[in-house]
């Protein structure tokens, strides 16, 4: 698997501290299955990591990983927040490049409110060759109300990625009950950890992976679209979900 959304990098934002908790969280993702991990340190007001801060970051983790035999590829990334994307020149944000794939960026759904301005900067970055992958937008309370908003994105041309903690209910019900309308009415294309440390939203792909109820599409939620992003290659078909017994009856409760 591939985890294209972790705070791993030590002292940059509100995930891992030193660099102790950046060997949990990556010993965890090996022992999840996880092949890769995008560090994707927050790029915001309160955390305004500079793309130069990012890919230092990396290369000095990436080396500290190999000196500890810890086997998991380190990746480069950012989650961007939206006042940042109005700021940033088009180059910084390439340099944010999700998973290194300088098309693709990694934008931060705000956990209040719905922002008008979310349609225009997906058009405004779609304009300039860049898919938006918009992250954990089942945790905002106006989609969990609204499905339409998350559908409107797609239409669009953004991709959508749900947090592992949500889809296997260790969020709560609100969160679970959102990612799971959004996977049925197929508006998810993948799932990340949002790993911050060992014990917060730690990785586990594996445990949301096998909460999907289908092999095959968790497999492409987890494995297939998130390598096409890191390969630059085209995304795969979405397979067909299987319909599970009960499964529309639990999400209306």
């Amino acid at each position: 698997m591939i985890d294209l959304h972790s705070h791993i990098l030590p002292g940059l934002d509100d995930g891992a501290r030193h660099l102790e908790d950046s060997f949990e969280i990556a010993r965890g993702a090996v022992a999840d299955g996880i092949t890769a991990i995008a560090a994707t340190p927050h790029v915001r007001e309160d955390y305004p990591t500079t793309s130069d801060a990012m890919e230092g970051g990396v290369r000095q983790l990436s080396a500290a990983l190999d000196r500890a035999g810890i086997d998991c590829q380190l990746l480069p990334g950012g989650e961007i927040s939206l006042e940042q994307l109005e700021r940033l020149a088009i180059d910084e944000l390439r340099r944010f490049g999700l998973g290194g794939n300088p098309t693709y960026l990694l934008i931060e759904t705000p956990y209040w409110d719905w922002p008008l301005a979310l349609d225009m900067i997906v058009s405004r970055l779609a304009a300039h060759a860049i898919t938006p992958v918009i992250a954990h937008p089942e945790r905002n309370g106006a989609v969990q109300a609204d499905l339409g908003k998350v559908a409107k994105l797609v239409t669009a041309g953004a991709l959508i990625q749900v947090t592992a903690a949500s889809v296997d209910g260790r969020l709560g019900r609100r969160a679970r009950t959102c990612a799971r309308k959004l996977l049925d009415a197929e508006l998810v294309h993948m799932i990340g950890s949002d790993a911050h440390t060992a014990g917060v939203r730690e990785v586990g792909l594996s445990a949301a992976r096998e909460a999907v109820g289908d092999d095959v599409l968790g497999q492409w939620l987890t494995q297939d679209v998130p390598r096409a992003v890191v390969e630059g290659g085209p995304l795969p078909p979405r397979p067909e979900m299987r319909k599970r017994r009960g499964f529309r009856l639990r999400l209306r409760r």
